[in-house]
């Protein structure tokens, strides 16, 4: 009963899923990322205190040990040839975006994970610890108490780990130290890269940037890039153009593309996917074999030896799938999967099937197997 429902849900959802898939308008904001208005990733290597015996085992993680004796010394503690096995303290890698137009004393969000053998950063707080770019300088400083995301539980005899203990973040963690050398204010022209890359797509941005300035400002490169000349704006300044083009909304197009993850058995499609001429035949063959073998004892007070007799139980099974069918030409992708679901055929067959018609040439979309 359970199997018959889910195929009717899924028949329901490949049928109403050309209707959802027809592009509808989208800001511009949402389809390109402008030139020079982005993030910057930041790493550091630090160390968090405060665990409740889950830190490293310093003698498998001697960097640890290491780092902590750097922190004692730059406050005024000489550990200098002493033995000391804490633990109750883990080193860390920490990460962070460094968002755009980020100003000093901001703050931004953190994320701590272990790269030793500890076993959980719960309840930890970490030390501070500076971020570095990819230039090698220092943007920002971490410090604050871990928030993990996962629990552990350990036993003489067993141990329970649920989520991931050894990550965790700190909301606001970090404060920004240096500003990136990034000024909008002097640009002339502004190049708007499409995070989808498409020649149809570029040329309606194109078109209705100029429309709503009322003159060519804008120019399409290629598929992925449209410049905009600030200056023919006549705008006070880059900001105020792309607060004026950002919420200007346009209808992308969408490529044709069937995207299947064979873990899961999910098939997703666009609207745009066709099949030419094709037949189609499936079915599925189970091979069984099981082994019983027999112990055979001599009689008793009789001469013998006990021997084990093989038996092996072999059968071949064939399963009903699809006869030969015909698909005609132009038909939709949805339609073909629509007709299979009705069929009863399961997803893993229907990405086989799909495969199969790929590789005969018969797929006209961009194939996408993860």
């Amino acid at each position: 009963m359970l199997k018959k429902g889910l195929s009717c849900l899924a028949l329901a959802l490949w049928l109403i899923l050309p209707q959802l898939v027809v592009a509808a308008p989208i800001r511009i904001k949402d389809l390109v990322e402008f030139d020079g208005v982005r993030s910057n990733d930041l790493v550091g290597y630090g160390l968090v205190v405060g665990l409740n015996g889950t830190g490293d085992g310093l003698r498998n993680a001697p960097f640890t040990e290491e780092i902590m004796s750097n922190i004692l010394e730059r406050l005024g503690v000489n550990v200098a040839g002493e033995q000391f096995r804490p633990k109750n303290v883990a080193a860390v890698f920490v990460t962070a975006s460094l968002p755009p137009f980020a100003r000093a004393g901001g703050q931004i969000d953190v994320t701590v994970s272990a790269i030793g053998d500890a076993g959980s950063l719960l309840g930890g707080t970490l030390i501070m610890t500076p971020l570095n770019a990819a230039d090698g300088q220092i943007y920002a400083v971490a410090q604050g108490t871990v928030i993990a995301g996962g629990a552990s539980a350990e036993g003489d005899a067993a141990t329970i780990i649920q989520g991931v203990p050894t990550s965790g973040v700190i909301p606001s963690g970090a404060r920004v130290e240096r500003e990136v050398d990034f000024q909008l204010s002097s640009l002339t022209s502004l190049r708007l890269a499409l995070r989808s890359p498409d020649f149809t797509t570029a040329g309606r941005i194109e078109d209705a940037i100029n429309r709503e300035f009322g003159r060519r400002v804008a120019e399409m490169l290629d598929s992925g890039t449209v410049r905009l000349d600030i200056t023919k704006t006549r705008m006070a300044s880059p900001a105020h153009a792309l607060g004026r083009i950002e919420n200007i909304r346009v209808q992308p197009e969408l490529k044709a593309v069937v995207v299947v993850d064979q873990r899961s058995g999910t098939i997703v499609m666009g609207n745009d996917v066709r099949i030419s001429r094709v037949a189609v035949s499936q079915g599925n063959l189970t091979l069984r074999i099981e082994e019983a073998p027999i112990v055979v004892q001599p009689n008793p007070f009789a001469e013998g030896q006990t021997v084990v007799v093989p038996r092996t139980n072999a059968a071949i099974q064939e399963e009903p799938g699809i006869g030969l069918a015909e698909i005609d030409e132009g038909t939709s992708l949805s339609e073909v999967v629509a007709g299979l679901n009705a069929l009863g055929v399961s997803p893993r067959d229907m990405i086989d099937i799909l495969k199969s018609i790929k590789a005969a040439g018969a797929l006209h979309a961009e194939f996408v197997v993860r």
